[in-house]
């Protein structure tokens, strides 16, 4: 087996690494990231790329087909990942998100993938009244992130032949990773609870949030990279995450202050209505993928942040305004000239088009 990952220096590319090597051990695991965060890591241990074969750094827009020849899955995380980010740099989020991974998707029918797996959001349901939102309900995406995801899923259901493709609308992720993300609503409670003694909810506590812990999207992506045509369809779009994971904020708030002793919890009442609200159906993703269904609690996604932050000494009561945060990274780069603002690194903005893959062997 022969997998590449794409932006495999990110939040949630550490765990899909750690669980296809503990799962093929003998596969050939190759990474291709851009870098943006490659220094944002959060254990003191072995960094997560010596679990690959090969680390190449490159721009997901300058793939090739000859760059995917090969391989039997090709994963896609490399993405603007979050609303904040997705604002404040729209039309590069719709040409990362969308425009790169439709046609990555084409380049990897046409090299002859056999998988291919995207990380899509159930952010697409956008404000959800009412019932858990399937596969089949309208879809309602309020920001460019969502819009970003929703046109990748449009755009790699038009892709034929035979290469079998996944989109995985994930619930909101949480939990510890060696490049942990603070931008997220969990992991955002954790981080206060410990620096400070309180968490503090801007909203009303009311909206409605499906979580999944990032080990348990690791062992869905495996799932997807995997999967046979025969279950579920050449082309399947699947909610990936638990039915008993979805929760208001209100709820997480507390989940984690009773976890951390002393913390307290303030909720603005008066808050006005949250865009992002809804309720989500994991049924079909229950019944097509039984043997990877998330195994993660709630407790446990708590108790890993709480203990893999005092590893690390984490003590920043200013942590919105540091690396841990994807947006202030992006803007500190771009300040320091570092950056363009294409997202190009600046030694390549005369050269988008480099010949070969640069790559470190781990």
């Amino acid at each position: 087996m022969k997998f590449l990952i794409t932006g495999n220096m990110g939040y949630v590319g550490p765990s899909v690494v750690k669980q296809l090597r503990r799962r093929y051990p003998d596969a050939t695991i190759d990474g291709v990231d851009i870098a943006f965060f490659a220094q944002c890591l959060t254990t003191r241990r072995t960094i997560p790329e010596r679990h690959l074969d090969r680390q190449y750094f490159r721009d997901v827009r300058d793939l090739t087909d000859a760059d995917l020849a090969d391989y039997d899955a090709v994963i896609l995380l490399a993405a603007i990942s979050n609303d904040p980010m997705g604002e404040r740099f729209r039309d590069i989020t719709l040409a990362i998100n969308r425009d790169a991974a439709v046609e990555i998707g084409h380049a990897a029918a046409r090299a002859g993938v056999r998988n291919l797996v995207f990380a899509s959001s159930c952010s697409v349901y956008g404000v959800a009244e009412g019932g858990a939102r399937c596969e089949t309900d309208p879809v309602n995406p309020m920001t460019a992130y969502a819009i970003s995801k929703i046109g990748a899923e449009e755009g790699l259901a038009e892709i034929g032949g035979d290469m079998v493709i996944t989109c995985l609308r994930f619930a909101t992720a949480c939990g510890m990773s060696d490049r942990l993300r603070l931008d997220l609503v969990l992991n955002d409670f954790v981080a206060s609870a410990i620096t400070t003694g309180r968490i503090t909810v801007l909203s009303d506590g009311t909206p409605w949030r499906p979580l999944i812990d990032v080990a348990d999207m690791a062992r869905a992506i495996e799932w997807a990279a995997t999967r046979l045509a025969g279950n579920g369809g050449r082309f399947l779009v699947v909610n990936a995450g638990a039915d008993s994971a979805n929760y208001q904020v209100r709820d997480l708030a507390r989940a984690v202050a009773d976890a951390v002793p002393g913390c307290t919890v303030s909720i603005n009442e008066q808050a006005p209505v949250d865009s992002r609200s809804y309720r989500v159906d994991f049924g079909l993703f229950s019944k097509l993928a039984p043997d990877h269904l998330p195994r993660i609690t709630l407790a446990e996604s708590i108790d890993n942040l709480v203990a893999g932050l005092r590893d690390i000494h984490f003590a920043d009561e200013d942590f919105r305004t540091s690396d841990f945060i994807r947006l202030q990274v992006l803007k500190g780069l771009i300040a320091h000239g570092t950056l363009s603002d294409n997202f190009d690194w600046a030694e390549r903005t005369l050269s988008r088009k480099p010949k070969v893959l640069e790559e470190i062997h781990a």
